[in-house]
């Protein structure tokens, strides 16, 4: 059996995009929280620097994930992402203990 996948998506705004990286990534959490295989998908800003956002993901497994990634907002995201996006990191995680 798969084990679940955690990540830890932080995606930084380009100067002065912040509020439009934001809607971007809003626009995300319903269809992708309806997507088969996702156990959790959850937004955040970070208090010190709002021009910083984490998406906190749970995923029953690997192959799913690579689905939500292959999805068509998932791609219309992208396309924007270049506009908006200085940085973007993903930490792939399994629980442990």
């Amino acid at each position: 059996m798969e084990k679940e996948l955690t990540l830890v998506a932080t995606i930084t705004a380009k100067a002065g995009k912040a509020d439009t990286l934001k809607n971007a990534l809003l626009d995300l959490v319903a269809p992708t929280r309806a997507e088969v295989g996702c156990l959790q998908y959850d937004l955040h800003q970070d208090n010190q620097d709002p021009n910083v956002f984490v998406f906190l993901e749970r995923w029953t497994g690997y192959d799913v994930w690579h689905d939500h990634m292959e999805s068509a907002h998932i791609k219309a995201y992208i396309t924007l992402a270049d506009d908006l996006v200085n940085e973007f990191v993903v930490k792939e995680m399994h629980a442990i203990g």
